[in-house]
């Protein structure tokens, strides 16, 4: 007898934090089109980082404290594809390395990503960069790379779930938004409403779980 077919398996909902808040902050039609990408780019696997080596030129100027060296070096090393896109990049870069302040006064804190609930939707929550200060300050800090500078919805929504994991990722620190292409630290309002924000998110992840599982 032959072997039963096995059905194809349909990846389940799930979503970094950097996808979630891109799909936050999109509307109408344009939300079910970027969470059917997410989904068909789970089920094959793909994807690829070309921010990963400014990232990390980022962190050897911040642990060797050389000012921008790294940051400097890297967009000449890199493949002429991504080349142009780091030269758009690093002065931003090398613009928020210098408002950190004196650099034998802050180092690399090591973060460990977290696994959030939003509503019933899990998210990564996978800051690039800890930071721990002098005086006893910690960041937790994630980089935007995008042209346009993020939204005022994308970047509550991204401070906001980083606080919420604080305990796990980084204890005592504070979450930054960090708008590369413009060196610029975004912050959480203290206008904020945390309970305000979590229905709204919750909101968001249950419409994202039923757009994934009707997606093609």
């Amino acid at each position: 007898m032959a072997p039963a077919a096995t059905a194809p398996t349909t990846p389940l909902p799930y979503a970094t934090l950097l996808g979630f808040t891109r799909y936050v902050d999109r509307t109408g039609p344009a939300k079910a089109t970027f969470v059917g990408g997410l989904r068909k780019q789970r089920a094959s696997r793909s994807g690829f980082n070309p921010h990963g080596q400014l990232v990390k030129a980022l962190k050897a100027d911040i642990a060797f404290r050389t000012g921008g060296r790294h940051l400097a070096e890297i967009a000449e090393q890199v493949k002429p594809r991504w080349r142009p896109l780091y030269e758009a990049l690093v002065p931003g870069a090398v613009a928020y390395l210098h408002s950190l302040g004196d650099p034998d006064r802050v180092d690399l804190a090591q973060t460990r990503d977290a696994l959030g609930m939003v509503g019933d939707l899990p998210v990564k929550i996978n800051p690039q960069l800890g930071l721990r200060y002098a005086d006893g300050r910690a960041e937790m800090v994630r980089l935007h790379f995008d042209e346009a500078p993020p939204s005022e919805e994308a970047a509550l929504a991204m401070l906001h779930l980083m606080g919420r994991y604080t305990d796990q990722v980084l204890p005592h620190a504070q979450p930054i938004l960090v708008d590369v292409r413009r060196g610029v630290a975004h912050r959480m309002p203290s206008t904020a409403k945390p309970d305000q924000v979590d229905r709204w998110l919750a909101g968001e992840a249950a419409a994202f779980k039923a757009i994934w599982s009707t997606a093609a």
